[in-house]
């Protein structure tokens, strides 16, 4: 990285533009930037680190306050660099934040930060050719350029004030954080937390492992019933639990089987009794049957005789009910004759004949009206198309007088539209106006309203400043006073320091005869010099308080000259018919869009409204025409249909009512004919009733119904009779069976000893079987945690080994347990990297020490057992004892500070590639340092040239800018500080 040229405009005390070459100054490769203080040589370092990164080293970037105060409010605060990195030359723009005034009204606004970087030689060809403008990718395009960190720039290429010292007195900590920063060893801390977070995962899986192996002990103890081992992997006491199981469950089995010997025998004796209470019970239900059928015999008897005339009557009554119906038909028939004659107005009794006649004459007529109806129904058609005619005819006629008088007066509705759309463009125009004019009166408005607050502030103002006024004059009164009377008593203050024998110091005489007499009220010098600080007080605060009030009288000056004439009242007014001006003339000019819609459509109305006339008039004519000719055929078809209608409404009434005549006299002709038939048949089935009476066994036919049974008493009976013949049959076919042969009905059983016994050994057989069941379950659950808690055991062993072996490598690596020095990998990697920087350092620091001191790193642990490593102590030669860098005096401190700063930046710079950092820039005190040293040291930076280096060193001492030819002159005055190259 070399620079080229640096701009800045308002930033820090340089209040103008101002412009320093480093292509001149950098000519003999070394310069200097001097100055008095606080004229801003330290400020240039920043403009430099700020254009570059947008910041600034050391405390100044904590308070982010980079604008010249003392700057006009229109000039903008910036930084612009030229400067050449990896061959390629580029300008870097930045503006930081801050607050400027508003451009209108009072107050402060933000300024946004800015940043803009343009490629002067033409873009790298990964790089877009375009500038960057925004603030994060600037800085991403300048780290990838530099290969440094913000922080690494500060300790490698810019030095700053009171900064590379703080490294050689920090401690661990502090010194690790930056070079952590420096050197990028972020990844060794990834893999001190990768072994961290290793760790801490193994040890939940170890922790789930273990829970699961207690879990399962839990599990087998409470299954056992046997008091769970203390320690975790007891083999020998599962195989005691197994094996004490096992023996349990052999016993509860063979208990099992002799139960159930037993209950087998006792359920076997008591099957032998229940089958001979069985047959006694049997024998004896078998003789009581039999018994209650003989007592029953007679009423018995009387249900058969009941059921077997019912069964003889059953065809006797379907005969009847064939009758019955037949009886029922002929009563409808003759009800349908009468029925059917009194529609047709004739006696029920007309000869056959003649109805067949008159029906056939009645079709025959309406046959012939058939003909009419197509004639009938087109008649209605056209009657309905000539009212269809006659309405459009006159809709039509009225539209036709519409248009004509539309298209009359379309001229002067044109000329309406166009004022309209006039009216709209200028108020459109107008509005503009009339809204710059509101604002402006908006404003005045705003400085009427404000005049009153800053009268009572100027009010104010004055009125302090006259107290002021009144307190610096009773100051100046009071001090005056005071000095009267201390001139006064100056006589008395001498003779009150006189000694006998001691040389008086105004005369020089040992002898003192008259010394003056003190006064009243004696005013000392420290009495004066209280006064005078009132004095001054008063008077700054005098001058403070009449500028003021002359600020915000000029401030209402200017108020009242912008205001004018005019009122508060009157502003408001005024601003008030503007915006109803305004809401009327945007009105109106939001009608623009569709007033010019309008006009169009009016202007291509007139050639519409032509052709619409046209088609209007052709149409009306041709339906004035269809309506001429369907009249008269409408006329000539009239009289043919009226004289087929008759006397009814239409064609068809009449041939519906002829048909429907015709269907009446045929409906007649079916009911006499049905009614006759009806009568034969019921004459018929009368005769087969009386033979089917006969044949059953009955006198008549009312004998066989007197017989005659519901199917449910038949149900009833059949199923009484039914039962009492199965009753006898199974009684005595029960006692001729030979099982039951030999057994008496009293005989007795024994059954209630046989089921207690068999119930006993019932019980004890389910006690044993649920005893052995409990135990088979028992042992089954054993073989499964048994074998579940050995697989367990065989993963938590490895487990256990992998986790010690990991925590030991963990601690290793995070500087704890087995490493004895306590350093971190991380600590062990910064170490080797501070040992490089050591070495570097102590190559200069004995060149500029004379030989005395060289730099010693070490590895030792701190105190207390905190993490060693990264120890920085310097060898004294004189002594040849290694002693703490903070024992070195101040000169000492700064050349220690310096080497190890130069050293840092050789092993970065090798970190980095070596080739980027061609500037280096020196922020420090060279003032501790005595001539030889000082020469040590210039000689040390001299060699830092060799290569083609720049060095920029920033120093008050006066034999260093006789050494360095070229030289940055800072100059400070009330207008800001300038800058100026001197040889």
């Amino acid at each position: 990285m070399r620079l080229h040229r640096l701009e800045i405009t308002a930033f820090g005390p340089y209040r103008g533009e101002q412009v320093v070459d480093f292509d001149e100054l950098a000519v003999d490769g070394l310069f200097l930037l001097h100055g008095d203080t606080g004229a801003g040589k330290t400020t240039l370092l920043d403009a430099v680190a700020f254009a570059l990164y947008g910041q600034v080293p050391g405390a100044r970037g904590e308070v982010k306050r980079l604008r010249c105060d003392t700057a006009s409010d229109d000039t903008t605060t910036r930084v612009v660099l030229e400067l050449t990195v990896q061959g390629q030359r580029l300008r870097l723009e930045r503006t930081p934040e801050y607050q400027r005034p508003k451009k209108r009204g009072e107050g402060y606004t933000t300024q946004q930060a800015k940043a803009s970087l343009t490629w002067l030689d033409g873009a790298p060809t990964e790089e877009s050719p375009e500038a960057v403008t925004r603030i994060d990718e600037v800085a991403r395009t300048v780290h990838r350029l530099l290969g440094m960190t913000v922080e690494q720039f500060f300790q490698v290429v810019m030095l700053p004030q009171g900064e590379f010292a703080r490294f050689l007195r920090s401690d661990t900590s502090e010194r690790e954080q930056l070079l952590e920063k420096l050197f990028g060893t972020q990844r060794f801390a990834d893999v001190e937390r990768w072994f961290v977070e290793r760790r801490r995962e193994r040890g939940r899986v170890v922790d789930e492992r273990g829970q699961q192996v207690r879990e399962l002990l839990a599990r087998v103890s409470q299954v056992s019933g046997t008091p769970a081992s203390s320690e975790v992997d007891d083999q020998d006491w599962l195989a005691d639990v197994e094996k004490r199981s096992q023996r349990e469950l052999e016993q509860a089995q063979a208990e099992r089987t002799r139960s159930r010997r037993e209950r087998d025998t006792a359920e076997a004796g008591l099957a032998e009794r229940r089958e001979l209470a069985e047959k006694v019970r049997r024998v004896k239900q078998a003789r009581d049957a039999l018994a209650e059928l003989d007592e029953r015999k007679a009423e018995h008897d009387a249900w058969r005789a009941e059921r077997d005339a019912a069964h003889r009557a059953v065809p006797v009554q379907a005969a009847r009910r064939t009758a019955e119906r037949a009886e029922q038909e002929r009563d409808r028939a003759r009800a349908q004759v009468a029925t059917v004659a009194a529609r047709c107005r004739l006696d029920p009794e007309t000869d056959l004949a003649e109805l067949r006649e008159r029906a056939a004459a009645e079709r025959e007529r309406a046959g012939a009206l058939a003909a009419l109806i197509p004639q009938a129904q087109q008649q209605e058609t056209d009657q309905r198309r000539l009212a269809e005619l006659a309405e459009r005819i006159g809709v039509d006629a009225r539209r036709e007088t519409e248009l004509v008088a539309e298209q009359e007066g379309i001229p002067e509705r044109v000329r309406l539209a166009r004022e309209r759309v006039e009216e709209a463009k200028q108020a459109e125009l107008r509005l503009e106006t009339v809204r710059t004019r509101h604002d402006e009166l908006e404003s005045l408005l705003g400085v009427a309203r404000e005049i009153p607050g800053a009268d009572t502030e100027l009010a104010r103002a004055e009125e302090t400043a006259q107290r002021a006024v009144d307190a610096h004059q009773q100051a100046r009164d009071a001090l005056q006073d005071l000095r009267a009377r201390r001139l006064a008593g100056m006589a008395a203050e001498l003779a009150s320091r006189l000694e006998s024998g001691r040389p008086c110091p105004v005369c020089g005489s040992a002898e003192h005869p008259a010394p003056g007499e003190p006064i009243d009220d004696q005013v000392r010098a420290e009495d004066e010099e209280a006064a005078e600080e009132a004095e001054r007080r008063t008077a700054a605060e005098r001058e403070r308080t009449t500028a003021a009030a002359q600020q915000v009288r000029q401030r209402v000056a200017a108020l009242r000259e912008r205001l004018g004439e005019r009122t508060e009242s009157e502003l408001s007014a005024e601003i008030e018919q503007l915006r109803a001006e305004q809401q009327r003339l945007r009105e109106v000019a939001g009608e623009l869009d569709r007033r010019t819609t309008e006009l169009t459509a009016l202007e291509a109305a007139t050639g519409e409204l032509g052709e619409q006339l046209t088609e209007l008039r052709t149409r009306l004519a041709a339906a004035r025409s269809e309506h001429t000719g369907l009249t008269e055929a409408v006329e000539e078809r009239r009289a043919r249909l009226a004289e087929g209608r008759g006397e009814f409404d239409s064609i068809e009434a009449r041939r519906a009512h002829l048909l429907e005549s015709a269907a009446a006299l045929e409906e007649l002709l079916a009911a006499r004919t049905a009614r006759d038939d009806a009568e034969q048949r019921l004459a018929a089935q009368r005769t087969a009733l009386a033979e089917a009476a006969a044949e059953a066994g009955f006198a008549d036919p009312d004998q066989a119904g007197a017989a005659e049974r519901g199917e449910e008493r038949l149900a009833e009976l059949d199923t009484a009779i039914g039962e009492i013949e199965q009753r006898a049959a199974g009684a005595k076919e029960a006692l001729a069976s030979a099982e039951l042969f030999g057994v008496e009905p009293d005989t007795e059983v024994g059954l209630q000893e046989a089921t207690e016994a068999a119930a006993l050994a019932r019980e004890a057989a389910e006690r044993a079987a649920a005893v052995a069941h409990r135990a088979e379950q028992r042992q089954r659950e054993l073989d499964d945690l048994a074998g579940r808690l050995r697989e367990a055991w065989s993963e938590l062993g490895p487990a256990l080994a992998e986790q010690a072996e990991l925590e030991a490598l963990a601690d290793v690596v995070n500087g704890r347990g087995q490493n004895a020095r306590k350093m971190s990998l991380r600590a062990y990697v910064l170490a080797a990297r501070l040992e490089e920087v050591a070495i570097a350092a102590t190559r200069r620091l004995q060149r500029m020490s004379d030989g005395r001191y060289s730099f010693v790193h070490s590895d030792a642990a701190g105190a207390r057992g905190t993490r060693g490593g990264l120890g920085i102590d310097v060898l004294d030669d004189y002594s040849g004892k290694v002693r703490p860098a903070k024992t070195l005096s101040g000169g000492e401190s700064f050349l220690a500070s310096l080497s190890l700063a130069l050293g840092l930046a050789d092993v970065v710079a090798a970190e980095s590639g070596g080739a980027l950092l061609d500037t280096l820039f020196i922020d420090e005190g060279f003032g501790s340092l005595d001539a030889d040293t000082l020469d040590l040291v210039m000689d040390t930076l001299d060699e830092l040239r060799s290569g083609g280096r720049v060095v920029g060193l920033v120093s008050h001492v006066d034999e260093m800018r006789q050494r360095i030819g070229t030289r940055l002159r800072v100059r400070k005055s009330r207008e800001g500080s300038t800058l100026a190259i001197e040889s």
